[in-house]
C-alpha cells in the first residue's frame, strides 16, 4: 500500500509539472479552445500509459542491448521538438482564425510520447522504482500504467483549462503571438538537458 501511495505521489508530481506535453496542451487550449483540443488531451492521457506498459514489458531491454536505437530516438525527439517549437512560435493568433494551423490529433499526441524526453524519463523511472523483481512484472507494470492513466486526466486538464482561460486576457493578436513565442522558447529550454546528455 505504501508503494502505491508513493507511486501516486510520483505520478502526480511528474505529470502536473511543466514539460513538453503540458506546454503544448496549454498552448493548444489558448489557440484552439477546449473542444478542439480534446483529441490532443486524450492522446496524452492514453498514449503515455500505453508507453509505460510497452517500456515496462521489454522495450527497455531492447534499448539496453542496442543503445544506438535509444540514441536515435532521442535525436529524432530533439529534432521533432524543435520543429514543434517553430510551429508553435509561428501559429496565427486566434483572432485571425488560425489559418493554416491545426491542433494535434489523438494519434499525433499519442505518438508524440515516444519522442518526448520527459515521457521517457517518467516511464523508465516509474517502472524501475515502483516494481519489484520478486513479483510478476505484468501486473506491476499494468498497475503503474493505471495510476498514470488516473492521474493524467486531472493534471493535464489543469494545463488545458489554464491555456483556455488565458485567451480571455490575451485578446490582441500581438499578445497571443508573444505567448506562443514564449511557449516555444520554453519547449526549446526543455530540450537542453537531453542535448547535454547526448554530448
Amino acid at each position: 500500500m505504501e508503494l502505491i501511495i508513493a507511486l501516486f505521489v510520483f505520478a502526480f508530481s511528474s505529470t502536473v509539472t511543466p514539460g513538453p506535453n503540458n506546454i503544448m496542451i496549454m498552448t493548444s487550449g489558448m489557440n484552439y479552445g477546449v473542444r478542439k483540443s480534446v483529441p490532443h488531451f486524450l492522446g496524452i492521457c492514453i498514449g503515455f500509459p500505453v508507453m509505460v506498459v510497452l517500456v515496462g514489458l521489454g522495450l527497455g531491454v531492447v534499448f539496453e542491448r542496442y543503445p544506438v536505437v535509444h540514441q536515435a530516438i532521442k535525436i529524432a525527439g530533439i529534432i521533432y521538438l524543435l520543429y514543434l517549437s517553430w510551429k508553435i512560435a509561428t501559429t496565427k493568433a486566434a483572432a485571425s482564425g488560425n489559418a493554416g494551423s491545426k491542433p494535434f490529433t489523438f494519434l499525433q499526441a499519442a505518438l508524440f510520447q515516444w519522442v518526448n524526453p520527459k515521457a521517457w524519463m517518467m516511464a523508465a523511472s516509474a517502472v524501475a522504482a515502483y516494481t519489484l523483481a520478486t513479483e510478476p512484472m505484468l501486473w506491476q507494470v499494468l498497475l503503474v500504467a493505471l495510476v498514470f492513466f488516473l492521474v493524467a486526466f486531472p493534471c493535464v486538464a489543469v494545463w488545458l483549462f489554464f491555456g483556455t482561460a488565458l485567451k480571455r486576457f490575451l485578446k490582441k493578436p500581438k499578445q497571443q503571438m508573444i505567448f506562443n513565442v514564449s511557449m516555444a522558447a520554453l519547449l526549446v529550454l526543455s530540450i537542453i538537458p537531453v542535448v547535454s546528455d547526448l554530448l
